[in-house]
C-alpha cells in the first residue's frame, strides 16, 4: 500500500524535516508514526496525501509513485484517502452537516443519503445537535471530530490522521479510535501521527518512531523490534 525508498524532505531555505526514510506499509495495516514536535510527523503524511513532493526519494501509494502521477493522478488517488489535518481544514461557509458530507457530494451521492450518513458519525462523535452549525462557532474539539468524521464517511482505502485527539479529552478519544479500529477491521489502512505514548501502549499496534526527519525505530506489537 505505501513504500517509502531514500525519502527527505527538505523546506526552503534549508530546513530538513526527513532524511532517508524507507518504510513499508501493508495495506490494512494500523501503524502510528510517533516522535517529539518537529521529529517529521507531519511532513511524513503530507508525502503520502501528495500534499508535499519529496525532495529525493520515491513515495509509491498503490503502486503509484507520486512524483509521476501529475495532478489529475494525486486527484485521483486522494479519493481513496480520508484525511484529518492538524488544522482540520473545514469549510467555513458550510455547516457541520454539509462538511461531513462533502467527501460524498464530489462522488455523486445522493444529498439524502450522504446526509443520513453524514448524521450517523455525528452521532457517534456526539455532534448530532450541532449538524446546523457553522465551524466558526465549534471548539478545537468539536472541530476536531467533525474533520474525523469527514475523513470516516467515505469509507476510503486509506486513513492519515494527525495527532487526532490532540484536543479530545480521554473518553471522547477512545471514541475516536474506536472507530479507527473498527474502519481497520474492514481492511482500511490506517496510519496516525501521535507523540500520545499512552494510547500508543494502549492499541498496542506497529509503531515507527521519528527523530529530526529520521526513523530509529519501527516497532511491531509489545514493542518487538521489526525485522
Amino acid at each position: 500500500m505505501i513504500h517509502l525508498h531514500g525519502v527527505s524532505k527538505t523546506y526552503p531555505p534549508d530546513q530538513t524535516a526527513l532524511r532517508g526514510v524507507d518504510l513499508k506499509v501493508s495495506e490494512g495495516e494500523f501503524i502510528f508514526v510517533a516522535g517529539a514536535s518537529g521529529a517529521g510527523k507531519s511532513s511524513l503524511l503530507k508525502l503520502l496525501f501528495g500534499a508535499e513532493k519529496s525532495s529525493t526519494g520515491d513515495v509509491v501509494i498503490g503502486g503509484r509513485n507520486m512524483a509521476a502521477v501529475g495532478l489529475d493522478g494525486i486527484a485521483e488517488l486522494r479519493r481513496d484517502i480520508g484525511v484529518v489535518f492538524q488544522d482540520y481544514k473545514l469549510l467555513p461557509r458550510r455547516t457541520v452537516l454539509e462538511n461531513v458530507a462533502y467527501g460524498l457530494e464530489v462522488l455523486g451521492v445522493t444529498q439524502r443519503e450522504r446526509n443520513r450518513l453524514a448524521l450517523l458519525l455525528l452521532h457517534a462523535m456526539g455532534l448530532n445537535d450541532r449538524a446546523d452549525a457553522y465551524p466558526v462557532t465549534l471548539s478545537g474539539g468539536e472541530q476536531q471530530r467533525v474533520a474525523i468524521a469527514r475523513a470516516l464517511i467515505r469509507k476510503p482505502r486509506m486513513i492519515l490522521a494527525d495527532e487526532p485527539t490532540g484536543n479530545l479529552d480521554q473518553e471522547m478519544s477512545k471514541r475516536v479510535f474506536d472507530l479507527l479500529l473498527e474502519a481497520n477491521s474492514a481492511g482500511v489502512t490506517v496510519v496516525v501521527a501521535t507523540h500520545n505514548l499512552s494510547v500508543i501502549e494502549q492499541l498496542n499496534k506497529r509503531t515507527v518512531v521519528l527523530d529530526r526527519g529520521k526513523i530509529i525505530g519501527d516497532f511491531s506489537h509489545a514493542g518487538r523490534i521489526r525485522q
